[in-house]
């Protein structure tokens, strides 16, 4: 096992023992490394045929699997070694049939691929799985700068895989990108790349992270309407309740509409919060609010919530043995954990008669917290507080946005946005998405002429709101370049959706992006150099100094 693909990674160097920081066990990261290679596979054989082919059904099966296989190798999304497994043979027989239409038509294959093991290894059981996994590691590419661009390009398909299939799972998608996650699979086998082609590939992932964002906000809105300003309650009502956590806004739906009439009440949990602010979502009387905070935490907010937990995605903390909620956890999609139950799927659709009936013989959750909290400032929602807006920038009682979005972890040392936050002098806003608001969405930091000093865009991948915003104050102030404004990037990041969320930002020319709590330990010192030169990425320091740095001091 050598894993470093997300912040915590063990020393900020790699977790390289029989388990890593994240609970993922040794074995489970060898084979999502396979998983991965099996994909890249598929992929060299897919690009070819979509050569031949165009679009057709089946390769839309193929893109759905490359795409669901990289999603369910993100942190915390799936600890399933027999899922796992599963996934890696149903690759092995699309690589077959894949081969099979290319040699049917005539194709002469590529005698790089087919000399190497990438397209011609083939293995049955868990152990001969195994076998295969220790060569194909991370660690195999000697040249650590190289490594480098391929991982940072790699976790940012990873990243962008996410966003793409939440998108397909409310019938929207877009061929360009399955075409680029290909290519950009394929780069990373690719020996003769220079450092400069690998640079350039990342670029573009992140010019195609904003297409999948784009993509997926259509998709949300299209569905759900614009997210609008609403007050989600943080207490808990009397009957017994389903707590749903990831980020996959369909299920939300499925399971308010399935259990509409049951008596049972529904909370978000973490970054499922935003599902709130959706006015198709919100407009469910049973959906009554959110319990507890970001993902980290849950273990022991699960404990207290009495009734059954509905993952999504991502984002699992493993339980601690003989915990009172394993025998409640239900999962979906590409998310697993070994002895929870999966959703079944019955003529088509996602059956929650079981979550929905283990939940009312349960008691009710343990109220954690009173009060509301207020969020769903989108770009759409912005756009209609735009005026209001302007003129406290123009009158001076609004001098600087704080884009604070990304994630949070467990490490002591994001207190640091907690008192960053609390320090901001109070003419200035902060503008945020994903499980980083946790860290100062309760401090009750108040309003500018009515505006909320935390304006909370939604979900990680909602991202693409603040960039949206950013772009239109750009336009409004007739400005030349996106850094002209008055806004400080200041990001947390933990795993790979944070990764094309930077990626992204960077394609729309956004400079002096500051990382923590620490920047990836995959980045060689020369990588590193390379992004502070073109850049100006740089990590955080302590509070104090980066208010001084910014020009935020008291």
């Amino acid at each position: 096992m050598f894993c470093y693909q997300c912040q915590e990674t063990m020393g900020n160097k790699g977790c390289n023992l029989s388990v890593g920081v994240c609970g993922k066990k040794s074995v489970t990261s060898d084979l999502q490394d396979l998983l991965l290679y099996t994909v890249k596979g598929v992929a060299y054989y897919s690009s070819q045929v979509k050569n031949i082919n165009g679009k057709d059904s089946f390769c839309e099966k193929i893109n759905r699997y490359i795409v669901d296989s990289l999603f369910m190798t993100i942190t915390n999304a799936n600890f399933n070694d027999e899922m796992i497994i599963e996934e890696i043979k149903k690759g092995l027989e699309f690589r077959r049939t894949l081969k099979e239409k290319l040699l049917c038509s005539g194709i002469e294959l590529d005698s790089k691929y087919e000399e190497e093991k990438l397209t011609t290894w083939s293995a049955n059981t868990k152990d001969e799985f195994l076998e295969v996994a220790k060569e194909i590691g991370v660690l195999r590419t000697e040249n650590e700068d190289i490594r480098s661009l391929r991982e940072l390009l790699t976790y940012g398909l990873k990243g962008m895989a996410a966003y793409i299939v939440h998108a397909l799972n409310l019938n929207q998608s877009n061929p360009e990108l399955f075409l680029f996650v290909e290519e950009g699979l394929l780069a990373t086998e690719d020996d003769t790349l220079s450092i400069e082609h690998l640079t350039a590939l990342v670029l573009r992932c992140g010019e195609y992270g904003v297409k999948a964002m784009a993509l997926l906000d259509t998709a949300n809105t299209t569905r759900y309407g614009n997210p609008e300003i609403t007050q989600v309650r943080l207490g808990v009502g009397k009957r017994p309740g389903i707590l749903i956590s990831g980020h996959d806004l369909s299920d939300l739906e499925e399971l308010l509409i399935q259990s509409e009439e049951a008596g049972v009440d529904i909370y978000s949990h973490s970054e499922m919060l935003p599902g709130h602010y959706y006015p198709e979502l919100k407009k469910y009387k049973h959906f009554i609010g959110n319990y507890g905070n970001a993902w980290w935490k849950q273990k022991e907010e699960f404990e207290s919530f009495n009734g059954p937990i509905l993952f999504t995605t991502n984002c699992i903390v493993p339980p601690v043995e003989g915990s009172s909620y394993s025998d409640k956890v239900f999962t979906t999609n590409i998310a697993s954990y070994p002895g929870w139950k999966k959703i079944v799927i019955k003529n088509g659709k996602k059956d929650f008669s079981e979550i929905i009936e283990k939940a009312k013989t349960c008691e009710s959750p343990i109220e954690l917290e009173g009060g509301e909290i207020v969020g769903g400032f989108a770009h759409n929602q912005v756009f209609e507080l735009i005026d209001k807006v302007i003129d406290s920038i123009n009158s001076g009682a609004i001098k600087k946005f704080i884009v604070m979005a990304g994630c949070d972890g467990r490490s002591k040392s994001r207190n640091y946005y907690e008192d960053f936050a609390q320090n901001l002098p109070m003419d200035t806003i902060i503008l945020t998405a994903g499980c980083a608001k946790y860290r100062y969405n309760k401090l009750g930091l108040g309003e500018i002429n009515g505006i909320p000093r935390v304006l909370d865009a939604g979900q990680c991948n909602d991202s693409y709101s603040l960039a949206v915003i950013a772009l239109k104050l750009k336009e409004i102030f007739k400005l030349k370049d996106i850094n002209e404004l008055p806004i400080i990037y200041n990001i947390a990041w933990y795993e790979q959706k944070a990764i094309i969320v930077l990626l992204a930002l960077l394609s729309l020319g956004v400079k002096n992006i500051h990382i923590g709590p620490t920047l990836p330990a995959f980045l060689s010192p020369n990588v590193t150099k390379l992004l502070v030169e073109i850049f100006g990425i740089a990590a955080i320091s302590d509070v104090e100094t980066d208010l001084k740095k910014w020009g935020l001091d008291k």
